[in-house]
């Protein structure tokens, strides 16, 4: 009979899964040992569980699902918040804490991790609130309990927490004769068809009509049947900031982002003045309806979301997006109504004397990405700048839009890196986010991988100096580091380093980065303030929205 632990992870493999991130923890050694001793896992060990947990998140991002290993208190905490960035963006990880054994739990002894005062519940009931489901596994409850989870998992596309007792984790499973089965959700036919009809009718009657793709198709697992529906319909479509790149942006149809009335006021026009717009899992979050300047009525708009769909103010329960999306396949009109061309960042312009402007940069690094990228930006200025570059076939554009955590992209790179090791990995970040979680860029090198690294520096936190009342505050200010002397420092001893000041020099970095057979890491030296327009227009918005 297998184990408690071999159990889960054999299952946890037939969904995907071939690495589990994490740091050892006494605790935690059941579930290591197993995966060291599987002939088809890998154990990843990360620098800390932070930033195990962002490099799961960008695991998940691209194989759908991930596994991350913590051991008790010390170690689930230090993993909480990348944890809770991925509740937010709906990214289903899975969770494994190895905990205090059983008798000790009961006995309640005083033991270290803990809080010395007996309680092996808190942490438990913590993550809780950032996890779809939750369970302590036992040989009696193993099986039940880890299918439940799993169908929790693969619904919600969100974290699930599963504790491990150090001795429950090791003993065989106990088969019980009668497993509980879940059962996959489905439509109600009535709610179904209705809800069907109501936006056949609606797309029917439209004289003018777009696609609104959203990040909650794209999360399960949905991106072929939306394009499908885009190329059934022919109608025109654009994606918001969190979205982008869950869909074609090479096809004649794509308009570009729509982002309220904050830029882009050509596909800003467009789509507001549509009679209909489908959106298919779309959320207007402050980001993507820049900073709430986005002007959708109710009545113009469809929504088809994961379990219900609203169509104009009425709403149909208990529908499933996937049926609802496969029907569309089939019935969905052409109706081929004409929109805009989309617009990238044009020519890169430099600067006076040569300087690094954001109006070179951004537009200099669309020009190098390639079919196939992966593009991690990270939250604030980088991702604000790449946004509303056009990418090529096929290209993954990743960022923490939602949650917004700094520090997130360069281990979220990493994993990414992990999941997808034949694909180019591009990284931009800037230095105070990169400051956070630096050290996981040795992991790359742990493993042969070969990302191209870009690390902006404007001298302080950029995106804090645009938000707050007064930029030259001291809290905005940075320690310096010699950024392109860290990789060296780090065990990356074969890569291609570069710190560049001039746009000349910048150019033929990204030139011997695109032809090296290593890793590249470039530091990138700009003005203090040198921001994308989005930047600066959201620095505005928010500090008006929020009073600041």
């Amino acid at each position: 009979m297998k184990t408690v632990i071999e159990y889960v992870l054999e299952r946890l493999q037939t969904l995907g899964i071939n690495e589990v991130f994490g740091v050892a923890g006494d605790y935690a050694f059941p579930i290591e040992d197993a995966v060291c001793e599987s002939e088809t896992l890998r154990w990843i060990g990360n620098c800390n569980e932070l930033n195990a947990a962002y490099a799961a998140d960008g695991y998940a991002r691209i194989k759908g699902v991930a596994a991350l290993s913590t051991t008790f208190g010390v170690g689930e905490l230090s993993a909480l918040n990348g944890l809770a960035g991925s509740y937010a963006e709906h990214l289903p990880i899975f969770h494994l804490v190895g905990m205090p054994a059983s008798g000790v739990q009961e006995n309640h002894r005083l033991v270290h991790h803990t809080l010395g005062n007996g309680d092996f519940d808190v942490f438990y009931q913590m993550s809780q609130h950032l996890s779809c489901a939750h369970t302590i596994l036992t040989p009696e409850n193993c099986i039940d309990e880890t299918e439940r989870l799993i169908a929790a998992a693969l619904k919600e596309r969100r974290p699930v927490y599963m504790g491990f007792p150090s001795d429950y984790a090791v003993m065989p499973i106990i088969a019980n004769e009668k497993h509980k089965k879940v059962a996959q959700q489905k439509s109600d036919p009535q709610s179904l068809n209705a809800a069907v009809n109501a936006i056949l009718d609606k797309l029917n009657a439209s004289q003018k009509a777009c696609i609104i793709p959203g990040i909650l198709a794209a999360r399960l697992g949905y991106s072929d049947d939306v394009q499908a529906i885009i190329d059934k319909t022919g109608l025109p479509y654009a994606t918001m900031f969190m979205d982008k790149s869950i869909v074609s942006e090479s096809n004649s149809t794509y308009m570009g982002i729509y982002n309220g009335k904050l830029m882009n006021a050509q596909v800003e026009e467009f789509v507001e003045s549509c009679d209909c717009i489908l959106g298919i899992g779309a959320v207007l979050t402050d980001f993507n309806s820049g900073s709430f300047t986005a002007s959708i009525s109710p009545e113009q708009g469809i929504n088809i979301l994961a379990d219900y769909v609203k169509v104009g103010s009425a709403v149909y329960p208990n529908v499933m997006m996937k049926e609802v999306l496969d029907k569309l396949q089939i019935l969905a009109p052409s109706l081929k109504h004409q929109g805009i061309a989309a617009q990238g960042l044009g020519e890169p312009r430099q600067g006076d004397n040569g300087q690094i402007t954001a109006q070179y940069l951004y537009p200099r690094l669309e020009e190098m990405f390639m079919d196939h990228d992966i593009v991690i930006a990270e939250t604030g200025t980088a991702s604000m700048g790449l946004v509303f570059a056009l990418l090529p076939k096929e290209v993954s554009f990743q960022t923490q839009s939602l949650w917004g955590s700094i520090g997130w992209a360069t281990p979220a790179a990493f994993g990414a890196a992990i999941a997808a090791p034949n694909k180019r990995v591009i990284l931009v970040t800037g230095e105070g986010s990169h400051q956070l979680t630096a050290q996981e860029i040795s992991q790359f090198a742990r493993f042969g991988l070969k990302p191209i690294v870009f690390v902006l520096n404007n001298d302080g936190y950029l995106i804090e100096r645009l938000l707050c009342k007064e930029p030259e505050a001291y809290y905005n200010d940075l320690p310096q580091w010699n950024y392109a002397q860290l990789p060296a420092a780090l065990g990356c001893t074969d890569w291609y380093c570069q710190k560049v000041t001039t746009c000349d020099e910048l150019d033929a970095a990204i030139k011997h980065a695109e032809v090296t057979d290593s890793a590249a890491y470039i530091e990138i030296v700009m003005d203090r303030y040198a921001a994308s327009d989005l930047a600066q227009k959201v620095g505005k918005s928010v500090a008006s929205l929020y009073s600041f």
